[in-house]
């Protein structure tokens, strides 16, 4: 096939694609017309530079999820029953969550849109910040997509890049939307309290129009360069502390506090949660190691106290990897960790 053919079969492509899409009135016109140009650009000998940078922005707009939803999940008990399945206690957000749910299935019942709402969840390290959007998602039946901010130091990354640049590309947001297929997922916007210095006010500046909801209907990426309707979208911001972060930006979002846990609390999470999913990790069965009541305590706090559960996490699954290669060398099949041999199992520093 020559590549004047292989050219007039990718606009093929993009016309079916463009059908399919379903974009705002206005962009399908100038896509179309695009297109049109697109193949009159084809019928050229040699490499155009101009039809490929229209081909990939034409990719970009056909691929979008302009009229594509997921279709929610508005029950409280099943919101409950997900949320408490993946973290225990953190009351104070899966009361947020029940609400907002409450809210869009009434609105719901009336034929009414609800906006969706911005949350920040501010918390010490390994306190379940991170895990609970992937939880909120799961139990609105939405999809996720994840963007970490941790020392992005261009807004460009987030608003995109002129198309007319060689290496014009779209911003984070725009290729989020891609990936997960529709226009309502939860999008985590990941520690923006640890964005680099020197780009803070040009990101903040667009985490405003991201996450307020009078906004962020008519979000300009500048390589798609026209305006996407994220008003659909819930974003979840997560952060340790709120000190580097706008006040413009805490204005649109509620604050909910992620709080440290107690030993008590670790010890319900170690034995309910952790212990299981490090055993199914390890590849140990049920019957290959059980834990006393009273270790547990020496498990939680093997080095003093910290305030999330990563190092919980870690300790267990050390103990388990532990106890499967004493399994694979056949020398302990079946072990119980008493008092008395703990601190063989116990991380050492």
């Amino acid at each position: 096939m020559s590549s004047a053919q292989l050219r007039f079969e990718d606009i093929k492509i993009l016309e079916d694609k463009l059908q399919n899409a379903q974009p705002p009135e206005e962009l399908h016109l100038r896509a179309k017309a695009q297109i049109e140009r697109l193949a009159r650009v084809a019928q050229s000998a040699g490499f155009s530079q101009e039809y490929d940078q229209t081909l990939r922005y034409l990719d970009w707009v056909v691929s979008l999820p302009w009229n594509k939803s997921s279709q929610e999940i508005l029950s409280i008990d099943h919101a409950k029953k997900t949320m408490e399945t993946n973290h225990y206690g953190l009351v104070q957000v899966k009361e947020k969550v029940m609400e907002y749910i409450a809210v869009a299935s009434l609105k719901k019942s009336k034929g009414e849109k609800i906006k969706a709402p911005a949350f920040l969840l501010v918390g010490l390290v390994g306190t379940g910040k991170t895990t609970m959007a992937y939880s909120i998602a799961q139990a609105l039946g939405r999809q996720f997509g994840r963007i970490p901010l941790g020392g992005m130091g261009d807004a460009l990354q987030l608003r995109g890049k002129s198309k007319f640049y060689p290496d014009a590309e779209p911003g984070q947001i725009i290729k989020v939307l891609r990936r997960v297929g529709v226009n309502n997922p939860v999008i985590l916007l990941d520690e923006i309290d640890r964005i680099a210095q020197e780009a803070k006010a040009d990101i903040m500046g667009v985490l405003v129009e991201l996450l307020d909801p009078e906004q962020n209907s008519k979000f300009l990426d500048y390589f798609v360069d026209f305006p996407v309707d994220l008003s659909q979208v819930l974003f979840i911001t997560t952060a340790n502390n709120i000190s580097g972060i706008a006040q413009a930006v805490i204005d649109r979002l509620e604050l909910i506090e992620m709080p440290s846990y107690s030993d008590e609390e670790k010890i319900i999470i170690g034995k309910n949660y952790l212990f299981q999913r490090a055993m199914f990790a390890s590849g140990l069965s049920a019957s290959d190691l059980t834990i006393q009541e009273d270790v547990w305590s020496l498990i939680v706090r093997p080095l003093g106290f910290d305030a999330g559960t990563r190092t919980l996490d870690r300790t267990i699954n050390g103990i388990c990897r532990k106890v499967a290669k004493l399994k694979v060398q056949g020398t302990n099949p079946k072990l119980i960790l008493t008092k008395d041999n703990i601190r063989e199992y116990l991380p050492n520093w």
